[in-house]
This record gives structure tokens, C-alpha cells and sequence, in this order.
């Protein structure tokens, strides 16, 4: 980030884990460099190919949108001001992917409990439910996701073989009314994301037909 007093506060990029229940934030999670390219994906829900013909145009749901993106990680900063950044010279930056990791395993307390549930003859142990991860791209885009697909690839290891530069893809799918319901602050969130999307496709710019070289439909 630039030392310049003038420059401009760069906003991150990252993930908000939540209580699914009460809505308490568990942690902030911030990209340490924003990715230079996010790709989206929506997929349309429909009746599919078998609907009458009068059901064509029916959307049975919001679509279906998957977020892909690879963010870098790198421990050179810190390890230029060591005094500053223990962790760091102990560790690397092994801790940053431990967190991001801990998105797609339970806890080892969980599991354990699972273990002495079952090892007390409970018959139905319920699945364990993991935090709520947002997405937060800017103050306009906060989605409930679920993570699909993570790989990490290190690529730098200093001399206790800690990784010092990584690069991390993340899969997320974005979570909807469909999976969560409208109860759910995640449902509520993203009805807020859908609607801030409504707003924006209403100051695109509107044309008529003489923009596409015609003057109206046969």
C-alpha cells in the first residue's frame, strides 16, 4: 500500500464467519491482497425442458451464482520488521492458511463430541453445522456462501520449511432463499444483496430500437 498521505484507502476483499444462531461475528477474515479478477457464474432456475409451453418463462427461484476466485498470500512484508511480526518469523504465514482451512473442517472438539455421543448409544447424531461464511466484496455486495472448492498452492518455504508465499483458490457458492429461507439473517442478507442488485440495473443507461439498427419488431 502506498505511503503517500493523499492515496486512497484500499478496501479488502475477505470472508465474515457468523453464529448461524445468534448472528454474533466469530471472525473477520481479510484477503491480504485483493485478487485482480473475480469470476461469477449464474446458472437460471426454471421448470426445465418438460414445462408446457405457457410455463416457458417461469423462474422457479433465484439463480444459481458460484464466485471463484485466487487470492496471494506472501510473509516478506513482516519479515522485514521481525521484531514486529513473531508469529510470522515462527510460523510463516502457515496461521492465514490454517484459518481459511478451518472453512471447510469441524472443529476437533466437535468431532470428539461426536465420538462420545456415539460411543454412548445415541442413536441420530445430527450433522455438525459450521459457522456462516459472508463474502464481502465492497459495502454493496454481502452474500451467504458455502465454500465448494479450496486448494492451496505454496510456492516459497523459509528455512524451517513454513510456507512464506501461497497462492489460495476459493470456490464459493452463493446462498439464497432457496437453502436458507427468509427467516435466516443469511436468507435476509441476501435478499438485501438481490435487491441492491435490482437498484444498480436501474441506472444502466436505456436505448431504443434505432441503437440495434432497427425500427421496431416485425
Amino acid at each position: 500500500m502506498s505511503t503517500f498521505p493523499n492515496s486512497p484507502r484500499v478496501v479488502k476483499g475477505g470472508l465474515v464467519l457468523v453464529d448461524p444462531e445468534t448472528a454474533k461475528v466469530r471472525r473477520v477474515i481479510s484477503l491480504q491482497y485483493n485478487p485482480d479478477s473475480l469470476k461469477r457464474s449464474l446458472q437460471s432456475k426454471t421448470l426445465g425442458d418438460g414445462a408446457e409451453r405457457s410455463e416457458a418463462f417461469r423462474l422457479t427461484g433465484p439463480a444459481v451464482e458460484t464466485i471463484t476466485l485466487e487470492a496471494e498470500l506472501d510473509a516478506i512484508d513482516q519479515l522485514e520488521h521481525p521484531e514486529q511480526n513473531k508469529n510470522t518469523v515462527e510460523s510463516g504465514i502457515a496461521p492465514q492458511l490454517a484459518v481459511l482451512e478451518a472453512l471447510i473442517n469441524p472443529t476437533a472438539a466437535d468431532l470428539f463430541a461426536g465420538k462420545a455421543l456415539a460411543s454412548s448409544g445415541t442413536l441420530e447424531i445430527a450433522p455438525m453445522e459450521s459457522s456462516l461464511a459472508l463474502f464481502v466484496w465492497g459495502a454493496q455486495r454481502i452474500v451467504p456462501v458455502r465454500v465448494t472448492e479450496f486448494s492451496i498452492s505454496e510456492e516459497a518455504f523459509d528455512p524451517e520449511l513454513n510456507p512464506i508465499r501461497a497462492k489460495v483458490n476459493l470456490g464459493l457458492r452463493v446462498l439464497s432463499i432457496d437453502d436458507l429461507g427468509f427467516d435466516h439473517k443469511g436468507g435476509g442478507l441476501f435478499m438485501a444483496y438481490l435487491q441492491s442488485r435490482e437498484k444498480l440495473a436501474g441506472k444502466a443507461a436505456t436505448f431504443g430500437f434505432d441503437a440495434l439498427g432497427i425500427g421496431g419488431l416485425p
